[in-house]
């Protein structure tokens, strides 16, 4: 990394939630690709991200320090746990990506701060 490229990263400043959402868009970014291939690596690699977020999500909120509510959390580790089992069945060729995207831009829309349309 350049150090021009170092100063640059450490003189950004994101809050908590910013970051969250710059990553949500980044792992989703990376499902929509992996959606419109059919290369079995770029998948792979696609939704191994996805599930090592929701999973370091999840493990977040087990913590008993972990500052939301406890339904809140309830709900993100439910929801890493469908993201671990749509995952494999995505791999087994069952299911789509398409699902995995769904939630997450969901999940990107309640960062924002804005309502996701029915």
């Amino acid at each position: 990394m350049s150090l021009r490229a170092y100063k640059a990263a450490t003189e950004r400043v994101e809050n908590p939630r910013e970051t969250e959402y710059r990553l949500f868009g980044e792992v989703t970014r990376a499902l929509i690709e992996a959606s419109a291939t059919d290369d079995i690596q770029t998948r792979a690699i696609a939704l191994d991200w996805n599930r090592r977020l929701w999973t370091a999500l999840a493990s977040d909120c087990a913590r008993q320090n972990n500052s939301l509510e406890p339904a809140v959390r309830a709900q993100i580790i439910s929801l890493s746990l469908w993201v671990t089992r749509h995952t494999s069945a995505v791999m087994r060729k069952t299911e789509t990506i398409q699902p995995l995207i769904d939630v997450n831009r969901s999940i990107m829309e309640g960062l924002r701060g804005r309502p996701t349309a029915a």
